[in-house]
């Protein structure tokens, strides 16, 4: 059994720690317009300069922010809140929103990295939260510049991305329409909604060609959690029913066998380990929309503790995983049937 304990809290924190502000090595999505535009991470991102990308950067801060509200007595916690004194100030925050206004920087980060902005946002705004409020005010103009963003190019999506790497737009509309919930942005949840419907509600009979080399995310389970996620409780199910006909045989087998990891010193073949963090987050939430009585909801519980089981001890030791896994290993852990709280069994 797992559990989202103070000492893993401590040990994932204590990872975050360390990564955030490691500015090298980095792997930088920046688009040069010209020699001005040669400048190295923290000259171009003074808060999210760390974790060898921009995207994990912020998904180590809300992991920082979340163990930060489930433990606020944890070791680290004042670390954590003399950091964030220090990165984030309405300075900083302007320069970070600044550079999505060069010319070269419509993509940045689409879909990803603005998913997990307005999440980190969000957790900086929950009501039980123990961050300070002066941080989620700082944040407040970069998250809304993320929102319109998605406003603008949700419009023009005409299909949706089915890979299992950062473009998958079933992930980005599963931690978007959850993020902007929190954040009160009615017309935002309603947007991704809306396009999660036209783009998933009749899709029938997954075969699940996966996983592939690089992936992180399940296509297919990625897609049901997005559905369990906005679904209405009653619906679900019958949705699954089409969507994953044979579930109760096993079926894809593809689905419920955690990934194979070679070489966690590559980066890429590293995503497995999040891909099985990932799928362990799906499965759980498929699970909570289910029946007690219905069969298919132990098979998904198990699911989720084989792929954990693989993957948990793989969180921490190679920078390579180690500067973004632990967000992942969240999600799932605080994920599934009941509330996600601090010390739930997995």
């Amino acid at each position: 059994m797992q559990r989202l304990d103070a000492a893993t809290a401590s040990r994932f924190a204590s990872a975050a720690l360390g990564h955030v502000v490691r500015e090298y090595p980095n792997k930088m999505d920046h688009v040069l317009s010209g020699p001005e535009d040669v400048q190295g991470p923290r000259a171009l991102h003074p808060i999210f300069f760390g974790s060898f990308d921009w995207h994990s950067c912020v998904h180590g801060w809300w992991t920082l922010f979340t163990l930060l509200r489930l433990y606020p007595q944890m070791p680290e916690a004042d670390r954590i809140r003399a950091l964030a004194d220090e990165l984030f100030t309405p300075e900083n925050v302007a320069a970070e929103t600044a550079y999505l206004e060069r010319p070269g920087s419509r993509g940045f980060e689409r879909p990803y990295g603005w998913a997990w902005l307005l999440m980190l946002a969000a957790e900086m705004n929950r009501p039980d939260t123990a961050a300070d409020r002066r941080w989620s005010a700082a944040i407040r103009p970069l998250a809304a510049a993320f929102a319109d963003r998605f406003r603008t190019y949700l419009p023009l999506a005409t299909y949706p991305v089915r890979v299992g790497t950062h473009y998958n737009s079933a992930f980005a509309l599963r931690l978007t329409s959850e993020a902007a919930g929190v954040l009160r942005d009615d017309d935002l949840v309603a947007m991704c909604d809306a396009r999660a419907l036209h783009w998933y509600v009749a899709d029938q009979d997954c075969q699940a060609w996966e996983p592939s080399q690089d992936e992180f995310l399940s296509p297919a389970l990625m897609e049901a959690a997005l559905m369990q996620h906005l679904l209405p409780y009653g619906e679900f199910a019958g949705w699954l029913d089409q969507f994953l006909p044979r579930l109760e045989q096993r079926e894809p087998a593809t689905l419920f066998l955690p990934a194979s990891v070679s070489d966690r010193s590559d980066g890429k073949i590293a995503h497995l380990d999040g891909l099985n963090l990932s799928r362990a987050w799906c499965w759980r939430e498929i699970a909570s929309a289910l029946d007690a009585g219905d069969p298919r909801r132990p098979i998904a519980l198990e699911a989720a503790r084989a792929h954990l089981d693989a993957a948990l001890p793989h969180v921490t030791g190679d920078y390579m995983g180690e500067h973004w896994l632990a967000s992942f290993a969240l999600l799932a852990m605080l994920a599934g049937p009941g509330p996600g709280t601090a010390g739930q069994t997995v």
